[in-house]
């Protein structure tokens, strides 16, 4: 055989054996979302599932909120002082 027909035999099967690669990927297991067909075909015939907030376009916040809360996020807090202070609770009236 030469090399050249050699070399079209194996394009011809790595072809072959990539469309058949789909049809492998079929398994008989179950996943998180099974048994949830009414309440998909629920939500399929809402006329409008969203919330009606969610046209808002208008951010009612400022920036120096924001970079408040993600400085916040960023830096840890501060460590609170250690003080060398016991305490001794007990009951009262005995000495």
């Amino acid at each position: 055989m030469s090399r050249n027909k050699l070399l079209l035999v194996l394009l011809s099967s790595s072809l072959l054996a990539g469309c058949a690669a789909d049809y492998l990927n079929n398994y008989d297991t179950m996943t998180l979302a099974s048994g949830d067909s009414q309440k998909a075909n629920q939500l399929l015939q809402t006329v409008d599932p969203y919330n009606p907030a969610s046209n808002n376009t208008k951010i009612e916040s400022d920036g120096a909120r924001s970079v408040g809360v993600v400085q916040k996020y960023k830096l840890p807090p501060a460590p609170t002082p250690t003080t060398n202070m016991t305490v001794n609770v007990g009951p009262a009236g005995t000495q």
